[in-house]
This record gives C-alpha cells, sequence and structure tokens, in this order.
C-alpha cells in the first residue's frame, strides 16, 4: 500500500462543521462530526434533537456525508480532537451510521454522551471511548490513534495523530500555542518536535485565523483583562452582567475568581452554562467555590433574576449566554425586557467574546447591543482574546512538524488562502506540496 485518501467530508467551505476522513488502504478513519451553528440559528442554546439528518444536510447545518457511500473500506473509528459543537455536533445525527466507536478526551466524551442522550430523532449506540492526552488507542493492527496535549478555548483540546503503515497524518483543528494557559497544560512541544523527526505524510490543519499577523494572546491575557474590567471601576455599585462561552472553562474560572474579588455571588445562567461546566465540575476539572449558583432552565433562571433584582444587583455578578445574539438566550431575553432582571442607566454589560464572523451573528449581536444601550447600558466588547492560532503560530507549528503535506480545513476560501501563502513561505507548493481542498473532494497522496 502506497497512498493515503484525505476526504474533505465538511469544514472546507467554511466555518463550521468539521468532517474529515483518512483512507488507509480497506480501512477509514473519520476525525470529528460538527454542526455549522449559524445554518440552524444558534450557538449553544437551541434544541435540534428533533430534526432529521437529511434535514439538516440541506440545510448546510452538517457535514454531507453521503459521499462515504462512495469511498470503498470500513470506517474503524470515529475520533474528535474537542468539545465544540462545529466538531461533535452532528455525532448524535450520523455517528449510527457506521460501526465504529468514538475516541474522544473524557472532558469531550462527557460532552459527546450528553449530545446522544438528547437525541430524539436517532438511536446513536456507538461506544464512547475516552483517551487522554498523551494516550494511545490501537484501532487495528497496523493503525493506532495518538492524542498530543495543545490549547484551545475549552479544556482537555488535543491534536490526534493517524498512524498508520504508510506514515502519520496530524489532525490539527482547534488549536493555539499557548505557553503560560490558566487551566491544564501548555502544548505537548516535546512530542510535537518529536513527530516531526519521525516523519508526518500530511498535516490537516485549521485556517481560521491564518490571516491575522502575529502570535495569538494568552489566555493569561484574557483573564487579566476580565479581572480589569469587573474591578477597575469607581462605580462598582451598579448592575454588572457579563457573558461568554459556555464551554470556555477557563475564561469563566476567570469570572468566577474576580467576583469573589468583587464581593459578588457569581451566578451562571443557561442551559448550556449548566452543561459545560456541569460536567467540568462532575470529572474534577474545576472546583466551584460554596457560593456558586447555576440555573439552565427559564423558570429557575427568571427566579434567580427576581432574587437578584430584590437583593440588590450589587451582591450578584450575572454570568450569562447569548454573546453572539442568539434568539432566546438569556442576554437577548433581558434586552428584550423578558425577565425580571432590568437593565438601568449606567448598568455594564461585558462581552467576554469576539463575534463569530458570519453575517447572521454579526446582524444579531448588533442588534443585540443596540437594545441594551437604548435600555442606558454600558458595554464592554470583546474582553477576549481567541482560541485559534495566529499566524505565527501556524508558522511554528508548520516548522515544527515540516510534514510532506499538508492541507488547510476549517474554514473559508480566503482563510485557506492566507494559510496556503504562509506555506508558501515555509517553501510548499500549491497543488504540490499544499493542497485547496473544497467540501466532497477526495485528495490522494502517494508515498
Amino acid at each position: 500500500m502506497t497512498e493515503i485518501g484525505i476526504v474533505a467530508v465538511g469544514g472546507y467551505n467554511e466555518m463550521g462543521r468539521n468532517m474529515t476522513a483518512v483512507i488507509i488502504g480497506e480501512d477509514i478513519i473519520i476525525l470529528d462530526m460538527g454542526l455549522r451553528l449559524d445554518r440552524v440559528q444558534i450557538h449553544e442554546d437551541v434544541e435540534i434533537d428533533k430534526m432529521h439528518s437529511l434535514e439538516l444536510i440541506e440545510m448546510g447545518a452538517i457535514p454531507d456525508d453521503t459521499i462515504m457511500k462512495e469511498i470503498n473500506g470500513t470506517v474503524r473509528a470515529i475520533v474528535c480532537t474537542h468539545g465544540h459543537l462545529d466538531h461533535i455536533g452532528a455525532i448524535p445525527k450520523l455517528a449510527h451510521r457506521y460501526n465504529a466507536p468514538i475516541i474522544a478526551t473524557p472532558y469531550t466524551s462527557a460532552l459527546i454522551k450528553q449530545q446522544i442522550e438528547a437525541e430524539r430523532k436517532f438511536e446513536v449506540c456507538n461506544r464512547v471511548i475516552p483517551l487522554n492526552a498523551g494516550g494511545t488507542y490501537q484501532v487495528t493492527e497496523d493503525i493506532s490513534i495518538e492524542f498530543i496535549n495543545v490549547q484551545h478555548s475549552i479544556i482537555d483540546c488535543v491534536l490526534a495523530v493517524v498512524h498508520t503503515p504508510v506514515g502519520a497524518v496530524l489532525y490539527a483543528c482547534d488549536f493555539k500555542l499557548d505557553r503560560t494557559p490558566t487551566m491544564g497544560e501548555a502544548p505537548d512541544f516535546e512530542r510535537l518536535k518529536a513527530l516531526g523527526k519521525e516523519g508526518v505524510v500530511a498535516m490537516i490543519v485549521e485556517s481560521t485565523n491564518a490571516g491575522r499577523s502575529g502570535k495569538t494572546p494568552s489566555e493569561q491575557i484574557a483573564k487579566d483583562m476580565v479581572r480589569d474590567v469587573l474591578l477597575g471601576t469607581e462605580e462598582s455599585e451598579v448592575g454588572m452582567i457579563i457573558t461568554t462561552f459556555a464551554s470556555h472553562i477557563p475564561r469563566l474560572k476567570a469570572i468566577i475568581e474576580a467576583a469573589g474579588e468583587m464581593g459578588r455571588i457569581p451566578v451562571l445562567l443557561g442551559r448550556s452554562m449548566e452543561r459545560y461546566v456541569g460536567a467540568a465540575r462532575d470529572l474534577g476539572y474545576m472546583e466551584l467555590p460554596s457560593n456558586v449558583e447555576m440555573h439552565g432552565q427559564r423558570k429557575d433562571v427568571d427566579r434567580a433574576f427576581k432574587r437578584i433584582i430584590q437583593e440588590g444587583k450589587n451582591k450578584y455578578l450575572p454570568i450569562v449566554t447569548g454573546h453572539q445574539g442568539e434568539p432566546g438566550s438569556i442576554l437577548v431575553r433581558v434586552a428584550n425586557g423578558e425577565t425580571p432582571y432590568t437593565i438601568e442607566p449606567g448598568d455594564k454589560v461585558i462581552f467576554s467574546a469576539n463575534v463569530i464572523p458570519s453575517p447572521m451573528t454579526q446582524a444579531n449581536r448588533y442588534a443585540l447591543e443596540t437594545k441594551l444601550k437604548m435600555r442606558g447600558a454600558r458595554i464592554y466588547d470583546n474582553v477576549h482574546v481567541s482560541g485559534h492560532a495566529y499566524r505565527e503560530d501556524h508558522w511554528e507549528l508548520l516548522r515544527m512538524v515540516n510534514p510532506e503535506h499538508v492541507i488547510p480545513a476549517h474554514g473559508d476560501m480566503e482563510m485557506h488562502g492566507h494559510y496556503i501563502e504562509m506555506a508558501e513561505d515555509a517553501g510548499y507548493v500549491l497543488g504540490d506540496t499544499v493542497h485547496l481542498l473544497r467540501n466532497g473532494e477526495v485528495l490522494y497522496i502517494e508515498e
């Protein structure tokens, strides 16, 4: 056997619905199985558990895996690199089509199980196998999966290596090279360098922020920014409400710690807050102070808001969903006047998140901010650092691993273009050693 096939199933034309298949002879390894969030007008707080997969494929919300019927071979494993919905959100809709185990880190495994339990349309019986960063799982006699620790905007994120008789395929979607993380270990640079020396046939790599110059700031910077905004004000008695990604456990930990310094009780509000933070607490990834409150159901959220208003906004720090202006999320309901919590002139609303660059989310976020301002809110936006590698991080990983072939994924044509230009600077040649794939295409690499 002298070739490896790379199938671009989803996430090569857009941000989201990530799914790639690696063909090794008669065996196939699937990498990620994600959702495209803006296509179902969601980010974290809307359920799609009753919808059919074909309906979602037509909407462009999940990968069109019908291409897999044309590929000869047997799927031996589904491997997920981390727990964001654009990487695991399609598992409840597609995984049952493959008689293969799902391999993921412990936190990601817990989130996958939550997804499967919430599914109402399909019965997903795939075994979920937790594998720690640094671990290896033998899939067949000559194919194994290795997880290499890396940092991202969610805990327990890894780069996946598919070891084959032809050589290693490195799957690097998503990552940042954060040497001073606030939770977890720094990326395993020693292992990445060793892997580069052993030889990497192909690297499939996210291109999301390949067009942004420099390197991604550390999460430590975001922690300092959050603390600066929450504690660095003379108007400490006013109402404050903060929103961030429910899955961003290090950021939530920083916010909860800052609330403690302010003498405020942190109140986590939203179903996804309950889901992600609950899983992190149950698995021992984070300890919550005894005074932290967490409410997911709408009636419990409104009851908590009522108590906050009665006892005084200055005693509490609500941490809510809704930073993208998602319909039905907590912050949108607050802005619309649909909760007992009312925004008054001078109240501070802090967005510890960036706006996802799609026209729908940008429009939703604009509408949300406008409504909040009309109520007199003071807006603090982009109190945030990215979880995705910038150009110089990409350069560093490319030089460290030195793959024979490189394939940008997890992005649109413009993002891929930025990555390809950077790869060309490193000596790669478009169409020869750096490859531009679109959804539905297959690339065969001959060794």
